[in-house]
Order: structure tokens, then sequence, then C-alpha cells
């Protein structure tokens, strides 16, 4: 059988196919240690569950507007915003079932075959696949070590043309943790003005980051608003994967075409799971902050722990809940050592070659588990290494 060419490069997320291969191990009675899943290891706040319970036995289990209930438009706007420091408008907020939605469809709604996407690489995988499936052509820009894993401007500058469509930026990133300082991003900002482009900035992680550092968002910076695309949502934040609930923030007029995909695509969100996400934004916002102060906790011990490590050098990320190790000097490549440490010490992580080719060289760990979990995965580590 043929299948249509939009989806011949598609291929799985490798963290779900690492995940695939622990889970038979552990099915054979194996200790695996999973650094692999970007998945937080908190249970959803009680405040935000009980709102979603509630909202299921009250009989909010309809359809809703496809870019989603008012109430929750309004909430997101008016926090967003002010946590960025401008003014979203309600009509600016489409709500949709996780905030891959947010990525693909505005994606849809811009690219046309043949235009160029530059997008982070190493990154989030989905960047790429959708790129392509829009017939667009993906455009990789180095994220530096020796910058944090901040885009080398000097590459960006050669790359970006007449012919960029969007620009896809992501902080703090997956998988390196790193942040975009306010400088690369009103660089980044002044090329996206002079070649008339749009920049998606995938904001999931702006509220986990470390050492009281603040986030900047490149849609504070003057003109930017009216050509960016902020996705965002409440699986990182508010330990709500499973819930399927993020949204992406543009223009209206984007947004109205955005909400048209959503209208043929998904229908509309679930409600009772948008009650929830009322309670998130309006709840107590402390248990956020513990949370975020448990992540800081975790990544000291796993950056310490992997400097200790023979071949291995990490760097401490600013946000997120990932660390992205250099294992250059221990003479593999990201694949063979990512398989060895499984095969060997039962420890679960991701090849940086997964994110693509400037990944080579590195591996990332989820520090979404317990101390217990880091500490024993970092012995096991070290017990191959050494």
């Amino acid at each position: 059988m043929t299948y249509a060419q939009r989806t011949s490069h598609l291929k799985p997320e490798g963290a779900y196919q690492v995940l695939a291969k622990a889970n038979q191990l552990e099915a054979t009675g194996r200790k695996i240690i999973h650094f692999e899943i970007g998945q937080p290891d908190f249970e959803t706040f009680a405040n935000v569950s009980l709102a979603g319970v509630r909202a299921i036995t009250e009989g909010r289990t309809r359809y809703t507007p496809p870019s989603g209930m008012p109430s929750l438009q309004e909430v997101i706007a008016e926090d967003s915003g002010r946590r960025r420091g401008i003014h979203i408008d309600p009509g600016e907020v489409v709500v949709g079932p996780g905030a891959k939605p947010a990525l693909f469809f505005p994606t849809l709604a811009l690219i046309e075959p043949g235009d160029e996407v530059i997008y982070p690489n190493p990154g989030f995988p989905t960047y790429e696949a959708m790129i392509k499936v829009a017939g667009g052509v993906p455009v990789a820009v180095p994220l530096l070590e020796e910058k944090n894993f901040s885009f080398d401007l000097e590459v960006f500058d050669k790359l970006i043309n007449a012919r960029t469509r969007l620009i896809i930026l992501n902080s703090p990133s997956n998988p390196t943790g790193g942040v975009m300082p306010l400088a690369d991003l009103e660089h980044i900002a002044e090329k996206a003005l002079q070649y008339d482009c749009w920049v998606m900035s995938d904001e999931i992680y702006a509220r986990i980051a470390y050492d009281g550092l603040s986030v900047p968002s490149i849609t504070a910076i003057h003109g930017m608003q009216a050509r960016t695309i902020i996705v965002d949502g409440f699986s990182k934040t508010y330990a709500m994967t499973g819930w399927r609930l993020g949204y992406g923030i543009m223009p209206r007029e984007l947004a109205d075409k955005v909400g048209l995909l959503l209208t043929h695509s998904i229908g509309s969100t679930a409600q009772f799971t948008q009650f929830a996400g009322v309670e998130a934004v309006l709840g107590q916002q402390a248990q956020v902050d513990a949370v975020v102060a448990e992540y800081q906790r975790r990544r000291d011990v796993i950056v310490a722990g992997l400097n200790a490590t023979p071949g291995i050098r990490c760097q401490s990320p600013q946000g997120a809940f990932y660390v992205f190790p250099n294992i250059t000097g221990t003479g593999k490549s990201s694949n063979e050592l990512a398989n060895l440490l499984l095969d060997k010490a039962g420890v679960a992580l991701l090849p940086g070659s997964s994110f693509g080719e400037h990944g080579e060289g590195y591996l990332r760990l989820s520090y979404a588990t317990s101390l217990q979990n880091i500490e024993l995965g970092l012995e096991k580590i070290q017990s191959v290494l050494k």
C-alpha cells in the first residue's frame, strides 16, 4: 500500500521508544530508573483535580466553543499577559487538548510548501515533524553549549532570508534546559521584523526556572506581539499531562484561522478539563513555587553527580527539568552510551541525537523523579563508566 507523502518522514518520539523498551525490561523483573520521560512525578494539585471532578458531577461534559470556554480564555489572557508584561485579549487565546495543537495548527495556517522555517536543534522532535507535514523546509540553527544552549546567532544570521516564514523558539528548552537571554531575543526580533516573518515561542516551561531567574518572552519586545505565537499549557506547571490542556496566544486573525482548524479536527477540548484549568490559574500558586524549588534541589544533585562521572561534563540548566550532559569524553556515540546504560545499568535516558543532528555527543535526562531515584541512577551510571 502507498500513503501520502506528508506522512513519510514521521517517526516515533525517542522518549516513547525508550520507555517501551524499559517497560519490557521491567516486565522481566529488572529494576529500571526512568530518566527518559519529561513528565512531572507530582500528582495534579488537589484543588485542580477536585475542580475537574466537580465539573463532571455537575454535568460539565458538553461541547464548548472550539477555541475554548470564554471563562478559561479570560483567565489565561489576564494571567499570561501579566506575567509577560503585555496586554492580551481573550479572543487571542486558543485552547486545545494539550500544547501540540498550538504548535501544529498555526504552522498549518502559516506555512506554504517551500516556505523555510528556522527551528532549534537539538530541539523538540515535533518541530521538524510539523514543518514537514505543512510542506515547509526545516532550517536547523544549532544551540551552543558555551552559550547556555542559546541560538548560534552567527549561523542564524546566515540562514534567515526572504524565504523564511517562521522562526521557532523554545525557552526554557527541551532538551537542554537553557534559557534564551533577552539580548539574543532582541537580536532575533530585529531580524524577524527585517524579514517580515512570524515567531513561534514555545514557553511551556516558562514557570519552571531556577535561581530567581525570570524567563524573558520575545512578545514583550516592541513590535513583536503582532507577529508572535505563544505556546503554553498546563501539563508541566500543574502536573496535568494526562488532562490534555494547552493553549496558544496569537493575533486575532490567526486565532480565528486556528479556531477553524480546531473546529474541523478535534471539535473542542473536554469541558471538565477546562474547568480544572480555570482553577489551576486562579488557585493557590504557592504549590507551583514549592514544586519548582524541589526541581532545583534535584537539579543540583544530578548536575553534581554527572560532573563527578568519568567522561561527562554537565552544565547546570536554568529551567525546565532536563539536563543535557556532554558525553564526548566517553568516546561513545550518544546512541551507544544510552543503550549501554539501559542494558548494563538499568538506567533509561535519551540519546541527544533523538533531538536532531546537533544533539549528538549529549544525553538527555529528566530529573522529574525523586531524589532517591536520581541518586540511585547516578550510582548505576558511574558503576558502568568507572
